[in-house]
């Protein structure tokens, strides 16, 4: 998966035959866990906005800048989170891919400061596999307040790599940090430094492991060294094993003699497993984590330790830089000042604990999703939009003015008539749409930045897991309030292809996006007991449908890893920058499919076939109790959810619908088939197939739930 190039400044080579991947900018990639700051860091390195989230699924698709650096030009990649070498996760599985391609001049592997013991780890795969590295300590400041002390020279000398402290958020350390690649030169141990001691993983195994690393080829076939190479096979890494086919398909790998010796690896690998008596990943990480321990010993002093040792300097390996500079307290004995962590914990356990925790998610919803989403921006503003600015003054003075200057009753229609593009796509785009879909990612915005949503998934993985999920599946069922189809695309975050579909199902089926919800929230609030049946509907829905399809469908049930960010004060910002980026995006999706949307409907009006398919549409909406008119709202939910929700908005308005005709409408509405954008997107990540079975499904089985709504109030003499 090699990377489109990205040129120096005016020496753009784009389009031409030299134009190939590496011949452009020196390359800087990030790694990491997720939630160490990694996006802040790149965004303090290159200038540019990328989302900066306490949850997995920002890094999903990688993101790439440039940065001036000295008098030199670099480019910056930011890779998805990963844990180690060894993926667990497709996200993982991609920034594996991108070590095994990508020749960077180095690699900047950050780590959150706090807690070092846990992730040396990785960084000891990453020297074991021969990258150029520096090593990046952010969260320094809250390592700090929890009295944690960190020899930063001491550590570097002992890995035998630059290491650096930092604040990315504060962009503290930043200036240390470019230093520090301005002058890195890959190999060229800087006095001082020792070269980092290979790892001895045992005379039973070690035999194993130089046997592998013989039968590879040529050393310039693996970006990564063949010993740590060898280390993802014997582990039965299934992307290392690809990776080693099509290295033995190129020429060069022939040239020099070798054979395939899949084969032979994989005796090997049966006969290492065999010797060890235990997994080899769990040995290889003992191992490892035996060092770490070693290191973390001489380097780190904790709190409940009366000895204090002095703080490093943040640089290179020993070499003075100024604290006042770097932002950071370096370079002499200090006793650190605990800022109370004991109060953050507190409110941690009551965000997670599982009866504590639940009214503070209710609060939340209310006050966020309903009043501010549903009731202030789907109501007054929405209808000082729409009702006023674009209904009493807009809209007339367009019509009046386009109608005088074209004479032609069709294109009249097209773009001001009943379903023009100006009278209802950009009116509904802008006046409806907008305001509740940016009240939505608002709010998210301020949850996100928070770090409440790593704890929310915490706090419900126990419940997913009922319906074939985990706590991270939290984060695109939240999403999906804002936009089904960005929510469908961070689905693949999720470990498993078994959770990928569940969640793709559950998207598709009971989780209406922000522009529907809001609308619901509007028409449905004068009248609670409605809001309470259509609420109690969707969730039961929600939870049977699951529970059915973990049942059914076959595969593991998901594991959850999740690393847990701080609870951090929220910053204006990030809040205004992630919600207009947000925003532009959403907007940028939705104005020109409601164009579309306006265009086919007036060609299928002009050709007869939408007549025709509101006649279609009639005979179920008919059987749920609704009026032969209401088959609008469903025909244009196709084209986008929000869409159909704002024809229902206007049966609403104009009191066409009583209180059980309008409840089961939303209900029907809620689980009807996903937009056209949301089933793109699942072609694109499942398959035409698996789009087709999902809306072949869910099409019949929203007009039935409708029915048996209506059916059951109907005969219990439920008025609303």
């Amino acid at each position: 998966m090699k990377l489109p190039v990205i040129c120096p400044e005016g020496e753009c080579c784009h389009g031409s035959r030299g134009c190939v991947p590496g011949k452009g900018l020196p390359k800087i990639v990030l790694v990491g866990s997720p939630n160490v700051g990694k996006s802040s860091l790149f965004n303090a390195l290159s200038g540019s906005y990328t989302l900066v989230s306490n949850y997995p699924g920002t890094s999903v698709e990688i993101s790439r800048g440039k940065s001036k650096i000295g008098e030199r030009e670099y480019e910056i990649i930011d890779t998805p989170g990963m844990y180690s070498l060894l993926p667990v996760s497709e996200e993982e599985r991609v920034s594996q891919l991108l070590i095994f391609e990508e020749t960077p001049l180095v690699y900047l592997h950050v780590v959150d400061a706090r807690n070092l013991r846990r992730m040396l780890s990785f960084t000891l795969q990453l020297l074991e596999a021969g990258l150029p590295l520096i090593l990046v300590l952010n969260m320094m400041d809250e390592a700090e307040e929890r009295g944690i002390e960190i020899d930063i020279p001491e550590l570097s000398r002992l890995l035998g790599i630059p290491v650096i402290g930092t604040v990315s958020s504060e962009g503290k350390g930043i200036d240390e940090l470019k230093t520090a690649i301005s002058e890195f030169v890959p190999g060229n141990n800087t006095p001082g430094i020792q070269k980092f001691q290979k790892l001895d993983y045992g005379t039973e195994i070690e035999p194993y492991i130089e046997s592998v690393e013989n039968l590879l080829g040529p050393a310039k076939e693996f970006r990564i060294s063949k010993r740590a190479f060898s280390l993802l096979l014997l582990q039965k890494d299934r992307t290392a094993l690809e990776y080693l086919l099509r290295a033995e398909k190129s020429p060069e790998y022939g040239k020099a003699g070798s054979v395939k010796n899949n084969e032979k690896i994989r005796k090997l690998v049966e006969a290492a497993s065999k010797a060890a008596a235990v997994p080899l990943s769990y040995l290889f990480t003992l191992k490892r984590q035996e060092r770490v321990n070693e290191i973390v010993e001489q380097v780190m002093e904790m709190p409940d330790r009366t000895k204090r040792k002095t703080l490093g300097k943040t640089g290179i390996a020993g070499t003075e830089r100024s604290s006042e500079k770097a932002g950071i307290r370096t370079g002499k004995k200090t006793e650190t000042t605990k800022k109370n962590p004991g109060f953050s914990e507190k409110i941690d356990s009551i965000l997670i604990h599982p009866v504590f925790g639940i009214p503070v998610l209710f609060l939340i919803l209310y006050l966020g999703f309903y009043q501010f989403v549903g009731v202030f921006a789907a109501g007054t503003v929405v209808d000082f939009l729409e009702n006023t600015l674009f209904g009493q003054y807009i809209n007339p003075l367009v019509t009046a003015r386009f109608v005088s200057l074209v004479p032609y009753p069709a294109l009249q229609d097209l773009f001001v008539g009943e379903y023009g593009i100006f009278t209802q796509a950009v009116t509904y785009a802008i006046a409806l749409i907008l305001p509740i879909v940016g009240a939505f990612f608002l709010v998210f915005s301020i949850i996100e930045d928070t770090g409440y949503l790593p704890r929310l998934s915490l706090l419900l993985d126990g419940m997913f897991k009922k319906i074939g999920l985990s706590g991270r599946a939290v984060i695109p069922m939240v999403l999906g309030f804002g936009c089904s189809t960005m929510a469908t695309m961070v689905t693949r975050t999720l470990e498993t292809k078994r959770e990928r579909l569940i969640a793709n199902i559950l998207l598709a089926l009971a989780i209406p996006c922000s522009a529907q919800l809001g609308i619901i929230l509007s028409i449905l609030s004068g009248n609670p007991r409605g809001l309470s049946v259509w609420a109690g509907v969707i969730v039961l829905e929600f939870i049977l449908i699951g529970y059915l399809a973990s049942r059914i469908l076959p595969g593991d049930a998901p594991t959850f890893i999740l690393e847990m960010p701080p609870l951090r004060r929220p910053k204006l910002s990030n809040i205004l920058v992630k919600t207009y980026s947000r925003m532009h995006w959403y907007f940028l999706e939705v104005l020109p499919l409601f164009v579309v949307a306006s265009i086919l409907i007036w060609i299928g009006r002009l050709t007869g076939i939408f007549d025709l398919a509101l006649k279609v549409m009639e005979y179920p909406t008919v059987w749920i109790g609704l009026p032969p008119n209401a088959a609008d709202v469903f025909l244009f939910g196709f084209f986008r959810r929000d869409f159909g929700a704002a024809g229902l908005y206007g049966m609403h308005d104009s009191g066409l619908l009583t209180g059980l005709q309008l409840l089961v409408a939303a209900v029907t509405l809620t689980l009807f088939m996903p937009c056209i954008a949301q089933f793109m997107m699942t072609i694109k990540e499942r398959g035409l197939k698996t789009a087709l079975v999902i809306s072949g499904f869910i099409f019949p089985f929203a007009f039935l739930t409708g029915f048996i709504v209506n059916t059951l109030l109907t005969a219990l003499g439920v008025n609303l």
